[in-house]
């Protein structure tokens, strides 16, 4: 296994693993050109995993300048528990950290209890002092 960063040219291979991931939830926000702006806007910060030349995990991150963010970690079914997601969440992390960043979120969607596990078990604690509240600003309520 090889991580090597997240170049939007593998961003096909990147949205097929995406969507064959229960617990991903892709929406219009993942297209092509939103990631594309993302990956500029936190360069170095998002890592995929590749076995013989093949795209088999992902996991990317970014920040605002005070908190960085995890997203959208992914492997393969054939390739879990191998330790491939959590060497790739650690490299996000190394990277936030190397840009200053203190403290890292992410988020799992309620229903998705093996993600859940998964955090739990690599020491990432569940909040219940926070609500997130979102407004979708486009006609899109996929966005």
């Amino acid at each position: 296994m090889k991580i090597i960063e997240f170049n939007i040219d593998r961003y096909d291979e990147v949205l097929a693993l995406w969507r064959q991931t229960p617990g991903v939830c892709v929406r219009e926000a993942d297209s092509r050109e939103a990631i594309e702006r993302y990956l500029l806007r936190n360069p170095g910060l998002s890592f995929l995993a590749e076995v013989a030349g093949r795209i088999v995990g992902c996991a990317l991150s970014g920040h605002d300048g005070r908190r960085g963010y995890v997203q959208h970690v992914a492997v393969e079914a054939s390739h879990r528990r191998q330790g491939i997601a959590q060497t790739l969440v650690s490299r996000c992390l190394a990277a936030l950290k190397q840009e200053g960043i203190a403290k890292a979120h992410l988020e799992v969607l309620a229903e998705n209890f093996e993600g859940g596990a998964f955090w739990r078990r690599r020491g990432w604690a569940r909040r219940e002092d926070t609500k997130r509240y979102s407004i979708v600003l486009t006609d899109n309520p996929n966005a």
